[in-house]
């Protein structure tokens, strides 16, 4: 190849793994680019925590050392770093808290597992909130991670280290993890692409709560092609995981044209609850001549989601009290001020309290699928403000209205999660003053091929991915 190092590092992910699958390029030559880079401009982001050189290194040699027909996995000689809150074998794993600073675990996690299978490098972990908790990537470990548009300005969460390794090309490929907003919300704070697919679309192993429909792992990337290379990967059925989806990860390794005319929009920023800031509003208007460009209805209307707050609220709280009931019992006071709230809040509830919220969110699945019988997609915010001051820990105020806690201006995400729906965040646009804006895509239950051929053909329209931020 001819390409100078950043221009390597620019290419998309599908471009670069045609090129070492086909000898073009040794997977030791990008592995070295690429940590050339890190080295260049991580420190003024400080989006990637922990690199392992020397690990990732000898990983590659041996990749280089296979026969051309070995080298025909689909991720064969990609660099990625994986989320700091995902077990990976040999390589420290903080969680983003004190309690784990030198963690090393023994094991991958399933997906960890399949993305060296696939013949990817890991080169180490990318920054999240403490056990993930907050929409802003900062932590007492290892600091806050700065926006590539304005480092003076969040880059969101809890995915913000992965978005950032993106949007910067440090990584060709980075995965998150989603529970109420966690890949979604960073990537439209950094012009990337996060999907939060399915549940059971990328089955979690080991996990405390095999079943939670809640808490996914996804991919992100710069492009919509990208992060379906990464979900072929990442997705697939295990029989450990009872609500893995049947879909082998190949389903997703076919060419994502697709004619989407005729296609019924929903679109509704807010969802018809949740407060947005007019810079958001206006990126998002923007883009209804888009959608009608491409031969898709568009009608302002929203499925009635007014009981995913209460829903999302208890099964969060009751999730986190039972998987950092220990941690809290023991180090409560190297715990966060928001992550003792949520933990509280979870262990103050009562059987009753998780069965209602329960048979709650039965009722709108239910509700839901009625309305998706009439639209084939739902669009809104990815994130209801636009990045804001890295110094804030939480957006409390939106409009002049008063957000109580630090999860309130994230309802545009979590409601979304409540339904169980795919949904994925796509590059719409940028404010007046160059902020990132994303869009919100949201499809049919275990659609999730559909909504990545919708995605495309939105992202191909616009371009607005294309867009790189100052970053030298």
């Amino acid at each position: 190849m001819s390409q100078s190092a950043d221009e390597l590092c620019f290419l998309p992910a599908t471009e670069l793994a045609a090129a070492l699958q086909g000898r073009d390029i040794s997977a030791s030559e990008v592995l070295e680019t690429f940590l050339t880079r890190i080295e260049r401009v991580n420190p003024s982001l400080n989006a990637i925590v922990t690199v392992v050189a020397e690990q990732a290194r000898k990983r590659a040699a041996e990749l280089d050392q296979l026969q051309p027909d070995a080298r025909a996995r689909p991720l064969h000689g990609i660099p990625i770093a994986v989320k700091d809150l995902t077990l990976t074998r040999n390589i420290r794993t903080t969680m983003g808290s004190p309690i784990y600073r030198d963690f090393v675990p023994d094991i991958d996690e399933l997906f960890v597992a399949r993305l060296r299978e696939a013949g990817a490098v890991v080169i180490g972990k990318t920054n999240t909130p403490e056990f993930g908790a907050g929409s802003q990537t900062f932590n007492t470990v290892f600091g806050a991670t700065c926006n590539p548009y304005d480092p003076t300005k969040t880059c969101g969460g809890s995915s913000g280290g992965a978005a950032v390794a993106l949007a910067s090309r440090m990584l060709p490929l980075a995965d998150g993890s989603d529970l109420g907003g966690s890949l979604r919300n960073p990537a439209s704070f950094c012009n990337v692409v996060g999907l939060r697919p399915s549940p059971g679309r990328v089955p979690s192993w080991p996990k405390q709560f095999s079943s939670d429909p809640l808490a996914v792992h996804g991919p992100m990337a710069r492009s919509v092609d990208d992060v379906a290379l990464l979900l072929s990967v990442m997705a697939g059925p295990d029989a450990r995981v009872p609500i893995s989806l049947s879909e082998p990860g190949n389903t997703f390794a076919q060419a994502l044209e697709a004619d989407v005319r005729g296609a019924r929009i929903a679109f509704s920023p807010g969802l018809g609850n949740y407060a947005i800031d007019p810079r958001v509003s206006e990126v998002l208007e923007a883009t209804l001549p888009i959608f009608t460009g491409l031969g898709c209805s568009v009608q302002h209307t929203q499925p009635d989601l007014a009981a995913a707050d209460d829903i999302f609220r208890v099964l969060r709280a009751w999730m986190f009290a039972a998987k950092s009931r220990d941690d809290y019992d023991a180090h409560r006071d190297k715990m966060k001020d928001t992550l003792v709230w949520n933990i509280e809040q979870g262990l103050q509830l009562t059987a009753a309290d998780v069965a209602a919220a329960e048979s709650k969110r039965s009722q709108l699945l239910g509700e839901v699928a009625g309305f998706f019988e009439q639209h084939d997609f739902l669009v809104c915010a990815a994130a209801q403000v636009p990045p804001f001051a890295i110094e804030q820990e939480w957006v409390e105020e939106i409009n002049g209205i008063k957000m109580a806690t630090y999860l309130d201006w994230m309802g545009v995400c979590y409601a979304i999660t409540v339904t169980g729906l795919p949904a994925i965040s796509v590059p719409a646009g940028f404010t007046a003053d160059g902020l990132p804006v994303g869009v919100q895509i949201v499809a049919r239950r275990g659609e999730d091929l559909a909504l990545l051929q919708f995605a495309r053909a939105f992202e191909q329209a616009t371009r607005f991915a294309d867009r790189r931020p100052p970053v030298q």
